[in-house]
């Protein structure tokens, strides 16, 4: 079962600059062991094509997904992954919450249990915040005793049998993207504004784009299913599908309360200790002050010279 959690924003308290927090997540409804989740800016295509793929390559491949009608669900490419990947897919019908007790429970026991210890503490960051996510639902979600089954999650899961694993090429084949494109008098077609060239013997034709959406540079190109070569980008203006999610940029570090640089002219002052350091000759403008103060005095001494000889004339 798939579902999404609108959850805090991140950095917590809330900043400038803080978003809000997704998680999307996967539970097995036999044992419900928390299979795979993930704390993200966006709840779009990629985010939900992600949890999956790091669910089947962490607990197996499932029979079967049960997901709502949300937009990161509703879509071609998830279609195209479960049925490359022999999964049946089944959405939930509109406006009947009938099934959708077991999401709403977990849900509830997330806030409870995890949400409110991690606002009471602070959220740093997304990482900081999947890091403690991951060791929460390991440590404490999956290995409680159920109320419902009288087992701990991970023992439940365990026990129905081993793993279905996966080739990774077909994995990496059921996540791919699909686009059809009509290819242009000039044996091109395009996507996200970037434009390839093709073969010219498909002019005219309506093909198959297959691609990495991280990876825009390659294309491979089928028609009415047969493999026919690759598209050669022309004019690439991205490398990656806007529903990609971007990296995050890291936080910045908290003060340490170190005075470094202090300490680095310290162990310097150590170590040169009793040499001759060149800050502490002095300079020009040290030396003109000294002569300022100087001169005054000597003016004086040569008044006192001259008045005895004024005293002496008749």
């Amino acid at each position: 079962m798939g579902d999404v959690l609108v959850g805090p924003f991140v950095p917590f308290p809330r900043v400038a600059g803080s978003k809000r927090a997704y998680l999307f997540l996967l539970v097995d409804d036999f044992s419900r062991l928390l299979i795979h989740s993930r704390w993200v800016t966006d709840q779009n295509t990629r985010a939900g094509q992600d949890v999956l793929r790091a669910a089947i390559q962490r607990r197996g491949l499932p029979d079967q997904l049960h997901v709502d009608n949300g937009a990161p669900y509703s879509n071609a490419a998830l279609e195209r992954s479960c049925a490359v990947l022999g999964i049946r897919l089944i959405h939930s019908r509109p406006y009947r919450p009938q099934g959708r007790g077991k999401q709403e429970r977990l849900g509830r026991y997330i806030r409870e249990r995890f949400l409110l210890e991690a606002e009471a503490q602070g959220i740093a960051s997304f990482q900081q915040l999947n890091d403690r996510f991951m060791a929460w639902s390991e440590q404490i979600c999956n290995t409680r005793v159920h109320a419902e089954t009288g087992q701990t999650p991970i023992q439940r899961f365990t026990s129905h049998g081993p793993l279905h694993a996966v080739e990774p090429s077909l994995l990496r084949e059921a996540f791919r993207w699909s686009v059809m494109r009509r290819v242009t008098t000039t044996a091109s077609v395009s996507l996200t504004g970037n434009r390839y060239a093709v073969d010219e013997a498909l002019i005219g034709r309506r093909v198959e784009l297959r691609f990495d959406p991280e990876d825009l540079t390659r294309l491979d190109v089928y028609w009415e299913g047969h493999p026919a070569g690759q598209a050669i980008p022309f004019i690439l203006g991205r490398h990656v599908h806007r529903q990609v999610p971007q990296a995050l940029p890291p936080s910045p570090p908290a003060p340490t309360g170190v005075d470094y640089l202090g300490l680095v002219l310290a162990a310097h002052d150590a170590k040169t200790l009793g040499q001759l350091a060149f800050r502490d000759l002095p300079s020009e403008d040290d030396n003109q002050t000294e002569d300022d103060h100087q001169r005054p005095d000597a003016d004086d001494h040569s008044c006192e010279d001259h008045q005895p000889e004024q005293d002496h004339q008749p």
